[in-house]
């Protein structure tokens, strides 16, 4: 690429691995303090039609270049792989541009796409597109809940029930308020627990096939105004979801609990014992007045014979420094960056973010209905 031609991230990757960054808010922004945490990666160019927020970013990477619009960005000699952390209802918009115009690499943030409608975009895009797309499910990544999957089926037997709670705070200001509505969001249900969707099917290693929810806006954002709008984002419900092999998950979402000491706790249990994990909120969040922050860990409770075994599982200062996801976005871009430089299956496929959007969906319509919903 030294004499200004194009070349793809695999033929570059003996090099440095370039990165160009579709939308700067706080989470383009995470993946930006990530990426300089790897020595093989840089950023090299961005797009964010925000002053601030281009502003802020620039000011993260002095030498990375500004880019108008996302055709100029794309049309870089200097752009290996991209990463898209636009709002969550330009996603596919994005995607189908840069599959048209150049097909690199991609990271692109959850939730993959916000509509029923846009599902044959997603599946075009899964038959034809040429290159890895990965899509961003960070919270695989966050160590505690990585090593609570790896040791579930042993703890437990075969998990039959599986319990994810989130006891957090509000969901945080976005440019122009784009996450306070449902339309530009897909819901609560999409924008926050696709993640927990994602979870469910990997840590059961099967297929949901009914959801049932109840869920609403009880606290949340009701004294606020976005262009003489009220906010309709939901702020806390319950899930259940049953699996095709008879496991049952369960879902419990509170986003006015910003003063518990854990922010998830995932539980599982089957034949043998229960097993369960227990991760800290964002460390900028954490009252020090009260101390240090809760060591992320795991409880392991066999039923025989009984007693209970704590597993600690600290997590390096420097990555929780480094975004809010408990070291899960670094960890998430080293697998990222591997999948760029060889070429390999991402881990998160297309696939996998649209069952997540799906089920989440669903657990949209079932809140309103009143009804179970069947995938």
């Amino acid at each position: 690429m030294r004499d200004g031609t194009r070349a793809t991230a695999w033929e570059d990757a003996k090099d440095m691995t370039r990165y160009g960054i579709v939308g700067c808010g706080m989470m383009g922004q995470e993946h930006i303090r990530n990426i300089a945490l790897l020595a093989q990666a840089k950023v090299s160019a961005f797009v964010e039609p925000d002053a601030e927020m281009a502003a802020r970013t620039q000011a993260l990477v002095p030498e990375a270049s500004s880019c108008a619009d996302l055709a100029a960005l794309v049309s870089r000699n200097d752009v290996d792989a991209l990463v898209i952390a636009s709002p969550n209802h330009l996603h596919v918009t994005h995607l189908h541009d840069v599959a048209s115009a150049r097909p690199v690499p991609v990271l692109v943030e959850k939730p993959l796409f916000t509509r029923r409608e846009d599902e044959a975009t997603m599946q075009r895009l899964a038959r034809d597109y040429p290159a890895p797309i990965w899509v961003a499910m960070e919270y695989r990544y966050m160590p505690p809940i990585a090593r609570f999957r790896e040791m579930a089926e042993e703890a437990t037997g075969g998990i039959r029930m599986l319990t994810i709670r989130e006891h957090r705070f509000p969901f945080l200001h976005k440019v122009g308020g784009w996450n306070r509505f449902n339309r530009k969001t897909g819901g609560t249900m999409v924008e926050k627990c696709c993640h927990f969707f994602d979870l469910m099917r990997l840590i059961l290693r099967d297929e949901p096939v009914r959801v049932m929810a109840s869920a609403g806006q009880a606290v949340n954002h009701l004294d606020e105004r976005q262009d003489g709008e009220v906010p309709d984002i939901w702020d806390h419900g319950y899930v259940i979801v049953d699996f095709a092999r008879g496991a049952r998950a369960m879902l419990e979402l509170c986003m006015f609990a910003e003063g518990s000491d854990y922010q998830e706790e995932l539980s599982a249990v089957g034949p043998d014992g229960k097993i369960q994990a227990f991760v800290p909120g964002p460390t900028r969040f954490w009252n020090f007045d009260l101390g240090p922050q809760p060591v992320p860990h795991l409880i392991v409770s066999p039923r025989h014979p009984t007693g209970p075994r704590r597993v600690d599982i600290p997590v390096d200062p420097q990555l929780l420094e480094a975004g809010d996801h408990n070291g899960a976005t670094y960890y998430q871009h080293r697998r990222f960056l591997d999948t760029v430089r060889t070429g390999k299956r991402p881990e998160v496929t297309l696939e996998d973010g649209a069952m997540a959007v799906r089920v989440g969906l669903a657990a949209q319509e079932s809140a309103v209905s009143g009804q179970a919903v069947t995938l």
